[in-house]
Protein backbone atom coordinates (compact mmCIF):
# COMPACT_ATOMS: atom_id res chain seq x y z
CA UNK A 1 0.00 0.00 0.00
CA UNK A 2 1.39 3.19 -0.54
CA UNK A 3 1.33 6.02 1.28
CA UNK A 4 -1.74 8.39 0.23
CA UNK A 5 -3.99 5.14 0.56
CA UNK A 6 -2.71 4.83 4.06
CA UNK A 7 -3.37 8.47 4.87
CA UNK A 8 -6.60 8.17 3.06
CA UNK A 9 -8.06 5.08 5.13
CA UNK A 10 -6.84 7.01 8.29
CA UNK A 11 -9.31 9.88 7.38
CA UNK A 12 -12.15 7.36 6.93
CA UNK A 13 -11.58 6.23 9.91
CA UNK A 14 -11.21 9.37 11.86
CA UNK A 15 -14.42 10.30 9.60
CA UNK A 16 -16.25 7.28 11.07
CA UNK A 17 -14.83 7.78 14.62
CA UNK A 18 -16.26 11.49 14.61
CA UNK A 19 -19.67 10.57 13.30
CA UNK A 20 -19.67 7.74 15.88
CA UNK A 21 -18.56 9.83 19.05
CA UNK A 22 -21.49 12.64 17.58
CA UNK A 23 -23.74 9.55 17.50
CA UNK A 24 -23.14 8.21 21.12
CA UNK A 25 -23.46 12.33 22.42
CA UNK A 26 -26.69 12.80 20.63
CA UNK A 27 -28.04 9.45 22.12
CA UNK A 28 -26.37 10.44 25.74
CA UNK A 29 -28.11 13.87 25.20
CA UNK A 30 -31.70 12.04 24.36
CA UNK A 31 -31.14 9.12 27.09
CA UNK A 32 -30.29 13.07 29.80
CA UNK A 33 -33.65 14.10 28.01
CA UNK A 34 -35.91 11.10 28.85
CA UNK A 35 -34.84 10.88 32.27
CA UNK A 36 -37.19 13.74 34.48
CA UNK A 37 -34.93 15.97 36.60
CA UNK A 38 -35.27 15.81 40.11
CA UNK A 39 -37.24 19.01 40.25
CA UNK A 40 -39.46 17.91 37.31
CA UNK A 41 -40.49 14.61 39.43
CA UNK A 42 -41.29 16.96 42.26
CA UNK A 43 -43.22 19.23 40.49
CA UNK A 44 -45.35 16.36 39.06
CA UNK A 45 -45.80 15.02 42.14
CA UNK A 46 -46.59 18.61 43.58
CA UNK A 47 -49.34 19.17 40.81
CA UNK A 48 -50.44 15.23 41.71
CA UNK A 49 -50.81 16.39 45.07
CA UNK A 50 -52.83 19.53 44.79
CA UNK A 51 -55.04 17.74 42.63
CA UNK A 52 -55.89 15.25 44.80
CA UNK A 53 -55.90 17.99 47.66
CA UNK A 54 -58.72 20.03 45.62
CA UNK A 55 -60.85 16.97 44.71
CA UNK A 56 -61.21 15.76 48.19
CA UNK A 57 -61.97 20.20 49.37
CA UNK A 58 -64.97 19.68 46.50
CA UNK A 59 -65.64 16.16 48.10
CA UNK A 60 -66.03 17.55 51.53
CA UNK A 61 -67.95 20.80 50.29
CA UNK A 62 -70.80 18.55 48.24
CA UNK A 63 -71.37 16.20 51.07
CA UNK A 64 -71.54 18.96 53.77
CA UNK A 65 -73.97 20.80 51.20
CA UNK A 66 -75.63 17.08 50.73
CA UNK A 67 -75.70 16.79 54.24
CA UNK A 68 -77.74 19.88 55.04
CA UNK A 69 -80.02 19.84 52.33
CA UNK A 70 -81.17 15.85 53.55
CA UNK A 71 -81.58 17.82 56.75
CA UNK A 72 -83.81 20.16 55.59
CA UNK A 73 -86.20 17.87 54.07
CA UNK A 74 -85.90 15.54 56.39
CA UNK A 75 -89.47 15.91 57.10
CA UNK A 76 -90.63 16.22 53.81
CA UNK A 77 -92.74 13.08 53.58
CA UNK A 78 -94.23 13.68 56.97
CA UNK A 79 -95.52 17.61 55.91
CA UNK A 80 -97.09 16.11 52.68
CA UNK A 81 -99.28 13.86 54.43
CA UNK A 82 -100.40 16.38 57.46
CA UNK A 83 -101.06 19.10 54.49
CA UNK A 84 -104.51 17.03 53.74
CA UNK A 85 -105.39 17.73 57.99
CA UNK A 86 -103.79 20.97 57.72
CA UNK A 87 -106.85 21.51 54.82
CA UNK A 88 -109.62 19.77 56.73
CA UNK A 89 -108.83 22.31 59.39
CA UNK A 90 -108.89 25.21 57.59
CA UNK A 91 -112.44 23.38 56.07
CA UNK A 92 -113.97 22.96 59.41
CA UNK A 93 -113.30 26.29 60.56
CA UNK A 94 -115.00 28.25 57.40
CA UNK A 95 -117.84 26.15 58.16
CA UNK A 96 -117.72 26.31 61.42
CA UNK A 97 -117.35 30.54 61.17
CA UNK A 98 -121.51 30.60 59.96
CA UNK A 99 -122.43 28.28 63.00
CA UNK A 100 -123.07 30.58 66.39
CA UNK A 101 -123.98 28.31 68.24
CA UNK A 102 -120.85 26.76 67.77
CA UNK A 103 -118.81 29.78 69.02
CA UNK A 104 -117.03 27.32 71.91
CA UNK A 105 -115.86 24.68 69.36
CA UNK A 106 -114.76 27.12 66.49
CA UNK A 107 -112.35 28.16 69.37
CA UNK A 108 -111.00 24.57 70.45
CA UNK A 109 -110.39 23.68 66.34
CA UNK A 110 -109.20 27.23 66.22
CA UNK A 111 -106.57 26.62 68.62
CA UNK A 112 -105.77 22.93 67.48
CA UNK A 113 -105.29 23.99 63.95
CA UNK A 114 -102.91 27.22 65.35
CA UNK A 115 -100.82 25.28 67.43
CA UNK A 116 -100.24 22.01 64.78
CA UNK A 117 -99.79 24.93 62.28
CA UNK A 118 -97.14 26.69 64.28
CA UNK A 119 -95.54 23.48 65.08
CA UNK A 120 -95.13 23.12 61.19
CA UNK A 121 -93.91 26.34 60.68
CA UNK A 122 -90.84 25.91 63.46
CA UNK A 123 -89.95 22.69 61.20
CA UNK A 124 -89.79 25.11 57.96
CA UNK A 125 -93.44 24.73 56.29
CA UNK A 126 -94.64 27.96 55.08
CA UNK A 127 -96.91 28.98 52.55
CA UNK A 128 -96.74 29.71 49.35
CA UNK A 129 -99.10 33.29 48.65
CA UNK A 130 -101.32 33.15 45.95
CA UNK A 131 -104.15 35.87 45.96
CA UNK A 132 -106.20 36.56 42.71
CA UNK A 133 -104.97 38.69 40.31
CA UNK A 134 -101.62 37.48 40.80
CA UNK A 135 -99.85 36.70 37.45
CA UNK A 136 -99.83 32.97 36.34
CA UNK A 137 -96.41 31.38 36.93
CA UNK A 138 -95.68 28.01 35.96
CA UNK A 139 -92.78 27.28 38.01
CA UNK A 140 -94.68 28.12 40.94
CA UNK A 141 -98.49 27.83 40.52
CA UNK A 142 -100.37 24.69 38.74
CA UNK A 143 -103.53 25.38 36.71
CA UNK A 144 -106.27 23.16 37.19
CA UNK A 145 -108.36 25.08 34.99
CA UNK A 146 -109.08 27.85 32.73
CA UNK A 147 -112.10 30.18 32.61
CA UNK A 148 -113.07 32.96 30.40
CA UNK A 149 -111.59 36.17 32.56
CA UNK A 150 -114.32 38.41 34.04
CA UNK A 151 -112.07 41.31 32.29
CA UNK A 152 -109.53 42.13 29.78
CA UNK A 153 -107.18 42.85 32.91
CA UNK A 154 -107.26 39.29 34.65
CA UNK A 155 -106.42 37.45 31.29
CA UNK A 156 -103.20 34.96 31.94
CA UNK A 157 -104.01 36.31 35.86
CA UNK A 158 -104.90 34.02 38.09
CA UNK A 159 -108.97 33.83 39.14
CA UNK A 160 -108.78 31.86 42.22
CA UNK A 161 -106.46 29.57 44.53
CA UNK A 162 -108.54 26.55 44.92
CA UNK A 163 -106.00 24.82 47.34
CA UNK A 164 -102.87 26.29 49.15
CA UNK A 165 -99.21 25.55 48.15
CA UNK A 166 -96.75 24.90 50.91
CA UNK A 167 -92.98 25.19 51.09
CA UNK A 168 -90.47 23.67 53.12
CA UNK A 169 -87.62 26.12 53.15
CA UNK A 170 -86.76 26.67 49.57
CA UNK A 171 -88.26 23.77 48.25
CA UNK A 172 -92.02 24.02 47.19
CA UNK A 173 -93.85 20.50 47.96
CA UNK A 174 -97.40 21.13 47.53
CA UNK A 175 -97.88 23.78 44.41
CA UNK A 176 -100.90 26.04 44.83
CA UNK A 177 -103.95 25.38 42.26
CA UNK A 178 -105.13 28.19 40.58
CA UNK A 179 -107.91 28.68 38.34
CA UNK A 180 -106.59 31.03 35.62
CA UNK A 181 -108.34 33.52 33.17
CA UNK A 182 -107.73 33.04 29.88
Amino acid sequence: MSKKDNTQEEEIKNEQETVQVEENQEVEAEVVKAEPTTEELLQTEKDKFLRLFAEFENYKKRTSRERIELFKTAGQDLMTSLLPIIDDFERALSHIEDDKEAEELRKGVLLIYQKLFNTLELKGLSIVETKAGDVFDAEIHEAITQIPAPSEDLKGKVIDCVEKGYKLGDKIIRYPKVVIGQ
